[in-house]
């Protein structure tokens, strides 16, 4: 039974606590809230941060002798407490699984009941010791600081069950190979009382175990494994096609069906040696992007948009999508599964935690394996970001002068929340799942004893450095690009009417930094607004600058394939609200001009060079080694690339002709060149021709007299 729809809800006190949770209550004169939903989007409650008090009436036939009945909350932000006619039921916290009590003697008692549901989803007081798993939905510098996600975000129902339920299933590949694959189940079971039970298990109806068990009365663990022959194997979308088959495990009771549970799920293994992922043997150099949720209010985004999100990464030409400090909608997970996107996995975990939630964090690292381990897209999990005590204020850059002492401590000192929780959290996962790699944490560098880190986040040309410096910084610290999981500047959105730009130069940007993530401080120095007579020409210089910048980190890193990088996740796909940030979409999905460059740079095959200083001065030597990167899983034969380079009133041209490997990048030759004695433009421009593939490339530099 779905219990979506209109409930009550009022602001929780110890009067409504005391009085207000029993049939007998009038709750006629209470909001009409939407279950699903966040608490925030119904105008009453539009600037609560609560405790709310939700109630609902309904009707339930207690069935045959034998039946069990469950409420099952399938998502809370972030704690409750649960009533049914006034008794107590339990204290859910987690908001990304799901929470079920078991109802069946207070359903036989009458037809008619109420659910009452206080939900708690308190704002941090101290942001650098949070205790809700809530990640960047109420620490973030991407969203609003002033929302909060609290409600009943997903739907509440009754279920019906037989003598034992499945409680809770966990559906991992251990390993798969052409000739067999091996699957592992866990399923908690829950009996009445002491029986003997058969549990049949299932792949696409073809019956693959069939099995006695002896339970208990209450909870029981039983885990199995067994094997498939031949089986069709689950590939990335870059390495093959994407059979999905569904499972199945029933409970029956003597000889009666008494409850089951299903997911999809794809054969396959995945592993990862230095940074470098694997895909049923197959290495896969990773081109990523961060994604945020697809909507700050995500219980209210739809289904078709939660999958065009991941269509537009893999439209980008992106391989992987890193879930970045959330646990998202199902829709995500199974577009991703059938589209061949792989996924990297955070936990809800963003900058510091209080010591008191180590505890509840392991457990709720348990619960997302048993979530999502049989996606097959899922390829990483990845325990906490920026494992730092960091309170960052709206639109202040996180690297900004008042946290680098912390920044640089956070990253090499012990800390309770790196040393302690994340290694708790870790094991916690390769524990649940041995089956995937799993990261303690993201964007740690290199630190004592063993001067190792994870990945790196390196925003040179937006907190530090310049955008040209991230070639050279590879080649002091190699360590350091092994996998790059975030890189990206800020620019406006085609849509900037959130930011009114009829009042420019004077815009509100106490308001913009406030509420719509805009670093105004970082912009005075990347892309000054006092630089345009125009907002328009600001907001195309601000995309014009994250194009660029993306375009050559991300040719400075394919360049970098296997010796020593694994992939990178460039830093954002799309807003969850109107916001100046890194994204490549806006709220509303138009692209931005990095969108399209990203496309580019992203193709199987591009030819790159070494790109050239901004300015040369005519009788500079210029060497400028050309490569070919490709992803092709077979060799590019007889392939030809030419380069031109061109100045005002003269060109000179190169041309190379040999064989592309599989999978590789290589150096095809050098242009070498005098500068001339002009002024004006140089240009570099190569072009490559090999069977279908036809790409090419442009590098400009400026002739400058001294």
């Amino acid at each position: 039974m779905d219990l979506s729809g209109p409930w009550r809800a009022a602001l929780a006190d110890d009067d409504l606590r005391r009085g207000a949770l029993g049939l007998d209550y009038d709750d006629d004169g209470w909001e009409a809230v939407p279950v699903p939903g966040h608490w925030r989007s119904t105008p009453a409650f539009a600037e609560s941060d609560g405790p709310l008090l939700y109630r609902t009436r309904f009707e339930l036939d207690a069935g045959p002798g034998g039946a069990r009945h469950w409420v099952v909350l399938d998502g809370v932000f972030y704690q409750a407490d649960v009533f049914l006619d006034g008794a107590y039921l339990g204290d859910p916290e987690g908001y990304f699984f799901p929470h079920s009590y078991e109802i069946t003697d207070l359903a036989r008692l009458a037809p008619e009941h109420v659910l009452a549901v206080e939900v708690a989803c308190a704002q941090p007081q101290d942001r650098r010791a949070k205790r809700n798993l809530t990640g960047v939905f109420q620490h973030w510098d991407c969203m609003d600081p002033a929302w909060n996600p609290g409600g009943l975000w997903r739907g509440v129902r009754i279920e019906r069950t037989g003598p034992v339920r499945i409680n809770r299933m966990r559906v991992l590949c251990r390993d798969a190979e052409p000739e067999r694959a091996n699957v592992m189940v866990r399923a908690e079971l829950d009996s009445d009382e002491a029986r003997t039970v058969r549990v049949r298990t299932t792949v696409d109806s073809a019956v693959e175990r069939e099995l006695e068990q002896s339970l208990a009365a209450g909870t029981n663990v039983v885990e199995w494994t067994f094997g498939v022959d031949n089986p069709r194997l689950w590939w990335p979308r870059a390495l093959g096609d994407q059979p999905l088959s569904t499972l199945e495990v029933a409970v029956s009771v003597d000889h009666e069906p008494s409850h089951a549970r299903s997911v999809c799920t794809g054969l396959r293994q995945v592993a990862m040696h230095r940074w470098v992922l694997s895909v049923n043997g197959e290495r896969l150099f990773l081109k990523g992007v961060n994604a945020g949720p697809t909507r700050m209010a995500l219980g209210e985004a739809t289904p078709e948009e939660l999958r065009r999100d991941v269509v537009l990464a893999a439209e980008a030409g992106l391989d992987l999508i890193r879930v970045h400090g959330h646990i998202t909608r199902p829709e995500v997970y199974e577009a991703a599964d059938e589209l061949g996107m792989l996924i990297w996995q955070d936990l809800p975990l963003q900058w510091g935690y209080a010591r008191s939630v180590g505890k509840q964090a392991a457990r709720q690292a348990a619960e997302a394996v048993d979530l999502l381990g049989h996606h097959p897209s899922v390829a990483i999990w990845c325990g906490h970001n920026e494992p730092l005590t960091l309170d960052v204020r709206p639109g202040e850059p996180v690297a900004s002068k008042r946290t680098a002492i912390e920044f640089v401590s956070g990253q090499e000192l012990p800390s309770w929340n790196r040393s302690i929780l994340d290694a708790r959290i870790k094991r916690t996962l390769e524990r649940a799942d041995g089956t995937r790699p799993v990261i303690a944490h993201s964007g740690i560098a290199p630190h004592l004893p063993q001067l190792d880190g994870t990945d790196s986040h390196l925003y040179f040309g937006w907190y530090h450095g310049e955008e040209r410096d991230l070639p050279a910084f590879a080649a002091a610290w190699p360590r350091m690009v092994r996998f790059v999981s975030e890189f990206g500047a800020q620019a406006v959105p085609a849509d900037a009417a959130f930011m009114e730009p009829e009042r420019w130069p004077d815009l509100d940007w106490e308001r913009l930094q406030g509420h719509h993530a805009l670093q105004k401080v970082v912009f005075d120095e990347r892309v000054p607004p006092a630089d345009h007579a125009t907002f328009a020409g600001w907001q195309e210089a601000t995309q014009r600058y994250q194009a660029r910048l993306l375009r050559h980190h991300i040719e400075a890193l394919r360049r970098l394939k296997y010796r020593p990088a694994g992939g990178f996740c460039l830093f954002s796909l799309a807003d969850a609200i109107p916001a100046v940030t890194w994204s490549l979409l806006g709220h509303d999905r138009t692209a931005k001009l990095a969108y399209h460059v990203v496309a580019e740079a992203c193709r199987p095959v591009i030819v790159v060079a070494d790109r050239m200083p901004a300015g040369v001065a005519p009788g500079e030597t210029l060497g400028l080694d050309v490569h070919v990167v490709s992803d092709r899983r077979v060799p590019i034969e007889g392939a030809t690339i030419s380069a031109v380079l061109s100045w005002p009133g003269g060109d000179q041209g190169w041309r190379w002709r040999g064989d592309i490997p599989a999978d590789g990048c290589v150096r095809v030759g050098t242009v070498q060149v005098v500068v001339p004695a002009t002024s004006g433009r140089l240009v570099l421009d190569l072009d490559l021709v090999a069977g279908d593939d036809a790409v090419s490339n442009r590098y400009e530099s400026l002739i400058t007299r001294s």
